[in-house]
């Protein structure tokens, strides 16, 4: 999984929300905005979207794995960041680089840092460890936002959403099971790729008060593309002009897709009732693993990955009641 794409389900956007043709505006205030409820119709189509984006990127890292037999796993986290790229220089060209105006330029620099960190880890973690059972472990990212933001942020944090987050881990040693060699020591690159998607998640609530959505939307394109150039000269293995380029291309087109397709779901359907549908990943991640690599989770990972989905969707209904009785 891309861990970018669960992003929009642990940050809170109090002030911007994109309108429906790509750009941004006032929204609701606080005080209405937690009323607004979509029409059935949209909130099916939001489902939709959001189901048909994952699969687009469970897609993606199928041929990320695919192609980390021939090229370096650097370049096609490369490669995978050029379709977000290509579009928001084209939203630069058409809006101006007044979309980049921000009150934190170095904290909107980190989190691209961060969000090219986790790509590059889960792209090497998938070249030795099977598709879905590093979906699986990376659904602990959930339960590290929670622990991260109680720390760092002061938030709070009740006795029901830690038992959950316990009981997530345990589901998440099932499916390791650390000091057995039964799994590939690169599944703990997936756990570093969750770290580092959670510290990225940090700085989004840190920076949702003050910067406009497009704004971090840009600078993560551009800051981790920037970083992610600078070792691919020095990894760099030249494509044949069949498959291996084709791939490359798929990818960063699909990711590019996606990602706009998330964000339509998430215009046309409140964030909680799109949220459970993020572990339709799971499901297509066994399907791609299966088919394409003959890979299929033992008993174990099938148990832990449930544990984990369960606790994983517990904990975002306990969040979600957290902020109904905290009221605007």
């Amino acid at each position: 999984m891309d861990l970018q794409v669960a992003e929009s389900y642990y940050v809170t956007r109090p002030h911007h929300e994109a309108d429906t043709h790509g750009a941004f505006r006032i929204a609701f205030p606080p005080s209405t905005a937690s009323k607004f409820i979509p029409a059935r119709s949209d909130s099916l189509r939001g489902i939709a979207c959001m189901a048909g984006g994952l699969f687009l990127f469970a897609a993606v890292d199928t041929q990320a794995k695919f192609l980390t037999e021939s090229l370096h796993p650097l370049q096609i986290a490369w490669s995978r960041q050029l379709g977000l790229l290509v579009g928001v220089l084209i939203l630069l060209a058409v809006r101006g680089l007044g979309v980049l105006s921000t009150k934190h330029p170095w904290l909107q620099i980190g989190r691209g840092a961060l969000a090219a960190g986790s790509a590059s880890f889960f792209i090497v973690a998938l070249t030795y460890v099977p598709l879905a059972d590093a979906v699986a472990v990376s659904f602990v990212a959930p339960f590290l936002v929670t622990i991260l933001g109680a720390l760092l942020l002061g938030e709070r944090v009740g006795p029901r959403r830690w038992t959950a987050i316990a009981i997530g881990f345990l589901g998440m040693l099932m499916v390791t099971r650390p000091g057995l060699g039964v799994v590939h020591p690169a599944m703990f690159l997936v756990l570093v790729a969750a770290t580092f998607f959670s510290f990225r998640q940090i700085l989004s609530r840190r920076l949702s008060g003050s910067d406009r959505t497009v704004t971090t939307v840009a600078y993560t394109a551009l800051s981790a593309s920037v970083l992610l150039s600078l070792p691919v000269p020095f990894v760099w293995q030249t494509p044949d002009w069949g498959l291996e380029a084709g791939l490359l291309v798929s990818i960063a087109l699909m990711a590019a897709v996606a990602e706009i397709m998330v964000i339509k779901s998430l215009e046309l359907t409140q964030a909680v009732v799109l949220a459970p549908v993020h572990y339709s990943l799971l499901i297509w991640g066994t399907m791609y693993g299966w088919l394409i690599f003959d890979q299929l989770p033992d008993g174990w990972t099938w148990l832990g990955a449930l544990i984990i989905v369960a606790t994983g969707i517990y904990t975002l209904h306990r969040e979600r009641l957290a902020k109904a009785d905290s009221g605007p």
